[in-house]
């Protein structure tokens, strides 16, 4: 297969998405706005303020960090046995 085979698959592809949107009326580009705001709303502000780096701030070093959670993974398949 050609490198030109492949790119031209990956490039009628993005022309096909960009079309649709272009080509979208005003209903479905405002839902499609919510959607992403939305999405940002889960993947940043939430994980910013409920998601805190707990072994970033209790621990130092890297080494601390690893047996930490090499602890806890242990501690929890011996509950489980």
């Amino acid at each position: 297969m050609k490198n030109n085979e492949g790119c031209s698959w990956i490039r009628k592809a993005a022309y096909l998405y960009i079309d649709g949107f272009r080509n979208m009326g005003r209903l479905g580009k405002t839902l499609w706005i919510i959607i992403l705001i939305k999405l940002f709303i889960f993947f940043v502000v939430l994980k910013l303020f409920f998601f805190p780096n707990y072994l970033n701030t209790h621990f130092e070093t890297e080494q601390e960090r690893a047996d930490h959670v090499t602890n806890e993974l242990i501690e929890i398949v011996n509950k489980n046995k």
